[in-house]
């Protein structure tokens, strides 16, 4: 049994101080073999190394192997995509703690690594053009199922998959409020909100989250007593990889009826049927009743339509029998023309392999595997929408999707308990006032990368033509699907840390709406030398020079 006091006890060590200016070796190399020696120093076993010199093809395989394994977006698995230096790979609580030492020991940038799923790239890559390390969870994924408080201690690289499975286990009447993708990490996806097919119903993952387990920039372990309740508030939906390292989350287990239904049903014709179709989905999906969630996809190659040309997809999960689901959705949407035969019951966690997107034939064990099959690359955009798309608008969105088959569109609904949350409970703001949310993507194999650029200025124009149509002052954004088209920091060199965090409201408030202020107070609370940090990352009010003297807005 995970006993949390007890390991918050035994495994904290003493707060650490680290000189950031003290490094002076002169080659890379060097700097990297006095970094291993650090790991080695601290039992730290389980890691590789860039094979910058006498080059051998064994270790090159692993940390090759090490590396792509959990890149899920091939965009940033090429060869010109810049490389850690270091991949660790703890297997301890102390061990990350450790790891985190030695990179600042020696100044190396920290990426933190669970499920790799970041849209963006960040948890594998680092364009700042500074040395950096992988720190990767996926060793750190064991969960705890504890029935008799209805909860469940989930280290932070776990997969959702896993987490699902573990939970399933222990009880067949209990769930958890996430995505559907199995692969994804729990670090991230919670840390960014992480909705799914429950969040109707029980919110989003972050808002079940009770407790936490945080590896802060000096390695001290911190609960949500000793992180305070500003911190613990912007771990929970306020981006992942920025505030430190959470080695494990508590998080509240759900009721869940033995029996629910689940479809996914295709309905394709003219564009101006399908328009009428999507038109009447966003008035009935984000008002059905809790127990229902029902998104929309949209494109002209579906692998669910069996059959090119312009279609949508409407997937539903109903907490409850078949007839009773039937019942709600013939009354409530109609021209839909749900069949009986379309409709399974199941119990949850089959559910859950149901929407997976796994390959046929596969069962609840097949939660486990976090290696994602057929990978390819992608690039993906987001939004909010607060008031209905007219028709025209929507057959807009038709029009363009018709004229690249690689391009998708899903529209998951709102309402129900998303509407009763409050927009500041926890970073994630974007609740009541929110009809749907809009997911933009174009995938492409690697024999049409050299069309890369054509596919992304596809995205970009779709994402342009939408502007009338969504969220604005300012256009929504989901910090889970990271778009660099919003504004990055590069390279930038500020004259105060005010011009940085200024810099950065220009994202921070697309994807934070009113809580970005907030959470850059919170990040000078926990990080104020900015060591979690990627090309989106929120800085702090203020950071302490090499000097030592502080630099403040």
């Amino acid at each position: 049994m995970f006993n949390f006091n007890k390991i918050l006890c035994l495994l904290c060590f003493p707060f650490l101080c680290f000189d950031l200016s003290h490094c002076t070796l002169s080659t890379t190399s060097s700097l990297v073999s006095d970094f291993t020696s650090c790991l080695d120093n601290h039992n730290i076993n389980n890691f590789t190394t860039f094979p910058y010199k006498d080059y051998d093809k064994s270790s090159a395989h692993d940390y090759f192997k090490i590396l792509n394994f959990s890149i899920q977006n091939l965009r940033f698995a090429g060869g010109a995509v810049p490389k850690p230096v270091a991949i660790v790979l703890p297997e301890s609580l102390e061990q990350l703690q450790r790891s985190v030492a030695c990179c600042r020991e020696f100044s190396f940038g920290i990426r933190v690594r669970c499920g790799g799923h970041s849209y963006e790239g960040t948890s594998s890559v680092s364009d700042d053009g500074s040395l950096f390390t992988i720190i990767d969870m996926m060793n750190l994924n064991h969960v705890w199922v504890d029935m008799e408080t209805e909860t469940a201690m989930v280290e932070g690289g776990a997969t959702l998959g896993e987490t699902y499975y573990a939970i399933s286990r222990a009880s067949n009447e209990h769930g958890f409020s996430a995505g559907s993708c199995p692969t994804v990490g729990v670090g991230g996806h919670i840390g960014g909100g992480g909705f799914g097919l429950l969040s109707r119903k029980h919110g989003l993952a972050a808002d079940n989250v009770i407790d936490a387990l945080l590896v802060d920039a000096n390695g001290r372990l911190l609960s949500r007593e000793s992180m305070g309740e500003d911190v613990f508030w912007s771990i929970r939906g306020g981006g992942g990889g920025i505030w430190g390292i959470v080695y494990a989350w508590k998080i509240k287990l759900l009721k869940v009826p033995q029996v629910v239904t689940a479809f996914a049903v295709s309905r394709n014709g003219t564009r101006n049927h399908v328009a009428n179709l999507v038109h009447k989905w966003q008035n009935v999906a984000p008002n059905l009743d809790d127990d229902f969630y029902l998104s929309c996809f949209l494109g002209a190659n579906l692998p669910e339509a069996k059959s090119l040309g312009i279609s949508a997809t409407f997937k539903g999960l109903f907490l409850g029998p078949k007839g009773i689901a039937m019942s709600i959705i013939n009354h409530d949407f109609p021209e839909l023309g749900i069949l009986e035969q379309e409709c399974v019951e199941m119990s949850w966690i089959e559910s859950i392999v149901f929407f997976a997107g796994l390959s046929d034939g596969a069962s609840v064990p097949d939660l486990k595997n976090r290696y994602l099959e057929d990978k390819e690359y992608f690039k993906a955009k987001s939004d909010f929408v607060k008031a209905h798309i007219p028709i025209e608008g929507i057959e807009i969105a038709l029009e363009i999707l018709e004229k690249e088959p690689k391009g998708l569109v899903i529209l998951d609904p709102s309402g129900g308990k998303m509407h009763s949350i409050s927009s500041d409970s926890i970073a994630y703001p974007h609740r009541k006032g929110n009809i749907f949310s809009i997911q933009y993507l174009i995938y492409w194999k690697e024999e049409d990368n050299d069309k890369s650029n054509d596919y992304i200025d596809w995205m970009k124009g779709f994402y342009d033509s939408m502007a009338p149509f969504v969220s604005w002052g300012p256009r929504a954004a989901y910090v889970n699907y990271m778009d660099f088209d919003l504004g990055v920091m590069n390279m930038i060199r500020f004259s105060n840390v005010k011009d940085a965090v200024d810099h950065a409201r220009v994202w921070g408030e697309k994807y934070f709406l009113g809580n970005y202020d907030r959470l850059v107070k919170a990040k000078t609370l926990i990080d104020p030398n900015n060591v979690f940090t990627n090309e989106q990352g929120i800085p702090p009010l203020y950071f302490a020079r090499p000097s030592g003297k502080a630099m403040s807005a």
